[in-house]
């Protein structure tokens, strides 16, 4: 895993072998950035990442310089994994680390994100449900949901469902507040 653009471009990310998260491939990531860039300004951009795992995603955007980068990560190892990496990046001002189990954090959380990333495990129960919990958590502020997921689930009528891109076996589904809001409707370059 590397880190594929921004100040921290090449650097390498090597998790522990005992990780069980399954990381976004770079060239799904690239896909991704690439659409978030061509439409976001992510220097004025804060993101909650839902089940962080590696960080891979969350030092994505902090390379890309978004101020602001909060982890969701139950899993004790994959938490001080990220906060070491965030340390040793220089970037542990931005990335911040919360070890709670995600939908605890979704009811406690008082804070307003303008990306929310997540990358749920495959097997999750209930993980097509999970755009609707994010968006009645209250915590998008005119944002933009990105979810990661396999190829079997589609969410074309749920809720603020704006489309489905495919990279390779990687699906990613984005979600805005309302139909009626413009895909990516948050600041633009």
């Amino acid at each position: 895993m590397r880190i594929i653009s921004g100040t921290l471009k090449g650097r390498i990310l090597t998790p522990p072998k005992s990780f069980t998260a399954h990381p976004t491939t770079d060239y799904a990531k690239e896909g991704l950035f690439n659409m978030l860039e061509n439409n976001l300004d992510l220097s004025s951009v804060r993101v909650l990442d839902l089940f962080s795992g590696s960080g891979n995603i969350a030092f994505e955007f902090a390379s890309r310089g978004c101020p602001s980068v909060v982890c969701v990560e139950m899993d004790p190892a994959h938490a001080r994994y990220i906060s070491k990496t965030a340390e040793t990046l220089a970037v542990a001002g931005r990335v911040r680390v919360v070890r709670n189990n995600v939908f605890d954090f979704l009811n406690i959380c008082t804070s307003r994100f303008h990306v929310v990333f997540a990358d749920p495990p495959y097997d999750l129960p209930g993980l097509e449900l999970l755009p609707e919990k994010i968006m009645q958590a209250g915590i998008l502020e005119e944002g933009l949901i990105v979810l990661e997921h396999p190829g079997q689930f589609s969410f074309t009528n749920t809720p603020g469902f704006q489309k489905t891109r495919k990279y390779g076996h990687v699906h990613f589904s984005f979600f805005a507040l309302s139909k009626t809001l413009p895909t990516f409707a948050l600041p633009t370059k």
